[in-house]
């Protein structure tokens, strides 16, 4: 098996906007790792590479893929929803999405994000009175939730997946879900904090991770939820921040963002390998025309003149790097 090399996109435009050009092949950029994928059958062939597609002073979070294929991310401190193409060109897909954390994608194609207003906690200074909230950003704008029952705040929002009925499950401190009426409720009340969530493909189980641990749950044919219980377990990642972004492929394995890469799991919950990535990676998404490109965002950016990134004193623009690899199977 061969050490896997890396391709690097170069910026195309300013930084700023978070725009870069097709990948050519060159040396590890400041802060990356060298990496050596190990083959995953069925999976992920032993000499795959990955690919740098995008990277940008900001972040690009809570990936997810429209029905055409493409990703889209949330940046929450350009308050906008971007979309990402295959070339890497990349542009705002919908602005004023106010803190933009995390988005998902319907089976019928509705963009749902959650906004994170003003709760950035290196942005003490900025302030604002939009709440945080769950939204419907397409076809129309719509505020699936923007309160808990008692009129307190949602918090600050992590992570969310549609539940196919107008609501969806949301991630903050516990697991919660919100119907489309906005009646929230707590789904899975965490052992250390939730963070990535997302269903399997048919329907039936909803996972979300507890630092270290994926937790499963039942979901009912009228959408309820029960018999949370362990699913897998991190094995490598015994001291960081634990899982974080999940995705699922057509032939329900799980994929998992952790401190050692991404984790791959059978739908038993078998850990079937992990696939380690040049720099630390929270989110995940199965895209292309047949979902078989692995795109993950990682945290870490080199500029253009081959510098890293360093955030401005007093600043939290977190650079990230999108990168993508092929896989053997497909997505949902």
């Amino acid at each position: 098996m061969r050490k896997a090399t890396k391709a690097i996109a170069p910026i195309a435009t300013a930084l700023a906007l978070g725009l870069s050009a097709p990948a050519v092949a060159q040396d590890l950029e400041p802060g990356e790792s060298a990496v050596d994928i190990a083959g995953i059958p069925g999976v992920i062939a032993g000499d795959a590479q990955w690919e740098t597609v995008w990277t940008g002073p900001m972040t690009a979070d809570g990936m997810s893929t429209t029905p055409d294929g493409h990703v889209i991310f949330a940046q929450e401190q350009s308050n906008a929803i971007w979309k990402l193409w295959p070339d890497g060109r990349s542009f705002v897909e919908l602005p004023y999405v106010t803190g933009a954390g995390a988005t998902s994608v319907t089976a019928d194609g509705r963009i749902l994000a959650v906004e994170r207003g003003c709760t950035d906690p290196g942005l003490m200074s900025l302030t604002c009175d939009r709440a945080t909230r769950v939204m419907q950003l397409t076809p129309e704008r719509v505020v699936i939730a923007d309160a808990q029952a008692d009129g307190a705040s949602l918090g600050r929002l992590n992570d969310l997946t549609s539940d196919g009925r107008g609501g969806a499950w949301f991630t903050q401190g516990n697991l919660w879900h919100t119907d489309v009426e906005g009646n929230v409720t707590t789904t899975y009340e965490a052992n250390v904090f939730t963070n990535g969530v997302v269903t399997s493909p048919d329907g039936d189980t909803l996972y979300v991770t507890d630092r270290t641990d994926v937790v499963a749950l039942d979901i009912g044919e009228d959408g309820s939820t029960s018999n949370a219980r362990v699913f897998a377990t991190l094995s490598r990642d015994t001291q960081g921040f634990g899982g974080d972004g999940m995705a699922v492929d057509g032939d329900g394995r799980l994929y998992v963002t952790g401190d050692a890469g991404v984790y791959v799991f059978a739908d038993d919950g078998t850990e079937l390998g992990v696939i380690p990535a040049p720099r630390r990676t929270i989110t995940v998404t199965l895209a292309g025309p047949e979902r078989n490109m692995l795109y993950v965002g990682a945290m870490g950016a080199s500029t253009p003149a081959g510098v890293a990134w360093e955030t401005p004193e007093g600043i939290r623009n977190v650079a990230m790097t999108i990168y993508r690899v092929p896989l053997l199977v497909s997505g949902e």
